[in-house]
């Protein structure tokens, strides 16, 4: 990639859920967070890679390192507080600073009312949306001025999509946090945005459809008349942590193919 290109070169960036969920098969797509943290180094940006799984985190971290620039491992559970504030604390350290972060967690369980437990509720409210808030609470502190944010999300926050009404509810709510944080961090110039994909070929989405064939069939409704990948959800995320978004915040950039507009 030439100079000119490289948008994000001399930004620091934590990204959290950098890893890529482990998959049998030897040659499964990239997951988003591994994906943004590579196109962010790609596009000059120093990355620590924070992860659940230290395993995950030190891949994407070597991979970032490849790219010419530095990549940091961090392990952490981003839905405990004081974790979430460690992190954040020490990607500051150690990249002397920090100008964005991505948070990029989700998971669903629980088919139906009936089949989603109290317990299934809190466990996917917790990752997908008290981890973002958390990231926000202590990392708007912490970001530089002119700043950013970017939320990963769902089109299943658009929709009742996926039969999960703890995924669907956990993902609509941040479209809430996002025009929240965006409102808080404007004083300072930080932006906050939401990248909201829609049927993505990843290690994620494959076991969802291994689990829901009707996921599949959902492929012939998207007019580009197919999924796509981590690397295109990554190239949402570099443009709205780059100055090229200068005037964008609190708002939400759909990458679902058309699905959602047809």
């Amino acid at each position: 990639m030439d100079d000119a290109a490289r948008r994000l070169a001399g930004r620091t960036l934590l990204v959290i859920g950098a890893g890529t969920r482990p998959y049998d098969d030897p040659e499964a797509p990239v997951g988003n967070g591994r994906a943004i943290a590579i196109t962010a180094a790609r596009e000059g940006a120093s990355v620590a890679c924070a992860d659940v799984s230290q395993p995950a985190a030190t891949r994407t971290a070597e991979l970032v390192t490849a790219e010419g620039v530095t990549g940091v491992t961090i392990v952490g559970d981003a839905t405990d507080a004081e974790e979430s504030a460690r992190m954040i604390a020490e990607a500051a350290r150690e990249l002397g600073g920090l100008d964005a972060i991505v948070v990029n967690v989700g998971i669903g369980l629980g088919f139906g009312l009936a089949g989603c437990s109290p317990d299934d509720w809190d466990r996917v409210l917790s990752l997908n949306l008290r981890a973002p808030f958390l990231a926000a609470k202590y990392g708007l502190p912490a970001l530089a001025d002119d700043g950013a944010f970017v939320f990963i999300g769902s089109a299943a926050g658009l929709r009742a999509a996926t039969g999960s009404p703890a995924y669907d509810s956990s993902k609509a709510g941040l479209f809430g946090l996002t025009r929240h944080v965006a409102k808080e961090g404007a004083a300072r110039r930080v932006r906050a945005n939401l990248v909201v994909p829609g049927l993505i070929d990843t290690p994620m989405g494959r076991d969802a459809s291994a689990r829901r064939p009707s996921r599949t069939a959902s492929f012939e409704r998207i007019p580009l008349r197919r999924q796509g990948t981590g690397w295109e959800v990554a190239n949402a995320v570099t443009f709205l942590l780059s100055d090229r978004a200068s005037y964008i915040t609190g708002q939400s950039l759909v990458v679902d193919g058309g699905m959602n507009a047809v």
